[in-house]
């Protein structure tokens, strides 16, 4: 029998860890993907350890090493199972709607502990060229990159805005300006400053402009 995802030993440091309850499977793996996750964001990526994540996981290091080697591989396996995906009207006939949605799930991301976690890995990354590669091509690349360019993308493809417009610069606008508009206020824009964003800048940047047209 393959238990290689069974919980099967409780942690070794006594009553400071969590109570654990016998898991296997994707119960296991969801706890110890959470728990990586709080740690990175708690800790920094610096400061994950396999001791740390078993120990919040309420599991032992053992169920770890049976899947992953390094607590930096079970923080991106989290990162990528539970980074949100952009989900466009499949009639493609709500581009603004869809791009305000698009930027309120990244300040929804930014405000949570995977968005912490997250920053975590940018930071680390400054010292870690490797972490930075590993997490573009395991966690943001796969899961669409930059906020709004799974719309924008879905809007190309089914021919409501034309596909040349959508480029890595105006992928990166509504994103950019969120990030920005985060660290001049210390706080996240609300649905009415995003909806600011989408008509005053990314939909004239894909020639889709709202605005009415100024008569000289």
């Amino acid at each position: 029998m393959d238990n290689r995802n069974e919980d099967s030993a409780a942690p070794s440091d006594g009553e400071s860890s969590p109570r654990r309850t016998r898991r296997r499977g994707e119960q296991l793996v969801g706890a110890i993907h959470e728990a990586a996750i709080l740690e990175a964001a708690d800790n920094g990526v610096g400061g994950l350890s396999m001791e740390g994540i078993a120990r919040r996981a309420g599991t032992a290091k053992t169920s770890l090493y049976r899947r992953w080697s390094l607590p930096t591989d079970i923080l991106l396996d989290a990162m990528y199972s539970h980074f949100p995906q952009e989900r466009p009207a499949p009639g493609a006939d709500d581009l603004r709607g869809d791009l305000i949605d698009s930027l309120a799930m990244l300040t929804e991301l930014s405000s949570s502990p995977l968005g912490q976690a997250m920053f975590a890995v940018i930071a680390e990354s400054l010292r870690d060229p490797v972490l930075h590669e590993r997490f573009d091509d395991e966690v943001f690349g796969p899961r669409g990159g930059r906020f709004t360019r799974t719309v924008l993308m879905h809007y190309a493809e089914q021919g409501r805005i034309d596909p040349a417009r959508v480029t890595d610069v105006t992928t990166d606008i509504g994103e950019a300006m969120v990030l920005k508009y985060s660290i001049d206020h210390g706080r996240a824009p609300d649905r009415d400053h995003l909806a600011q964003v989408v008509d005053e800048v990314i939909l004239p940047a894909v020639g889709a402009d709202p605005r009415p047209s100024r008569t000289p």
